[in-house]
């Protein structure tokens, strides 16, 4: 089986600093992964890398056994941002946040079609945001904006998923409505690369763990990644 992500040898340096050293890990298709690390541990550095954003100093990534460029390209990798890295005050929609999921689709012109259409109101819908799909994106809760960023990559129609914190700073109703999409989305083939502190979620969402600290310290199912001496590890404390 070809893997859903697969990382070798990645090396991403910025500048003197060196950011993630010599990573390796494959992610496989249809399954739920928990990235886990502290912060500046190299998540949203190694997010960028398999997005292709940044240029590695050595190593390699493939989706789906093709270039991340590729990837981008066919539509089939979706990230969804952290809330801080997002400007609320651009005066854009709920409905056209969703849209931009579907750019890819459109060809050069940019000129939504009923397929366009009918992909967004079906994503808005999975996660409970039709009744909100006019307002400002900036005047939403931060569980909302979230499933409004989810909602973005199910229009999009991606095989991959790429989600930076998805259940920080949001409430216990978005929380839940993001974990049952997410499962959603798993049995109907979708993969799933999220990072998370939400540790106590972990186990019953995710089939497998990587602990990243610049480099992979492990990786594999949950009841081994969350012993006390591997989060030791990863989380820079004393067991």
């Amino acid at each position: 089986m070809t893997a859903a992500i697969s990382v070798e040898n990645l090396t991403v340096r910025y500048g003197e600093v060196t950011a993630l050293s010599d990573v390796s890990f494959k992610v496989t298709p249809a399954t739920i992964t928990g990235l886990l690390g502290m912060n500046g541990s190299g998540k949203s550095t190694l997010y960028a890398s398999v997005m292709g954003l940044v240029k590695p100093a050595a190593g390699r990534v493939r989706i789906f056994g093709t270039s991340n460029g590729a990837a981008r390209g066919s539509n089939a990798v979706a990230y969804v941002p952290q809330s801080e890295s997002v400007d609320w005050n651009f005066p854009v929609s709920v409905r056209d946040v969703v849209l931009m999921g579907r750019y890819g689709r459109m060809g050069f012109s940019r000129r939504p079609r009923r397929a366009d259409h009918d992909a967004v109101d079906a994503a808005l819908e999975r996660v409970g945001l039709t009744d909100l799909a006019s307002r400002s994106i900036g005047a939403l809760s931060g569980g909302q904006r979230k499933r409004a960023f989810v909602a973005r990559g199910i229009a999009q129609d991606a095989r991959l998923l790429l989600l930076d914190e998805p259940f920080a700073g949001v409430d216990t109703g978005s929380e839940a409505t993001i974990t049952v999409l997410l499962r959603e989305l798993r049995a109907e083939g979708r993969t799933i690369l999220l990072s998370t502190h939400d540790l106590g979620g972990v186990p019953e969402l995710c089939d497998d763990v990587i602990l990243l600290h610049r480099h992979v310290l492990f990786q594999g199912p949950p009841h081994e990644a969350l012993t006390p001496d591997r989060l030791a590890l990863a989380f820079g404390v004393r067991s």
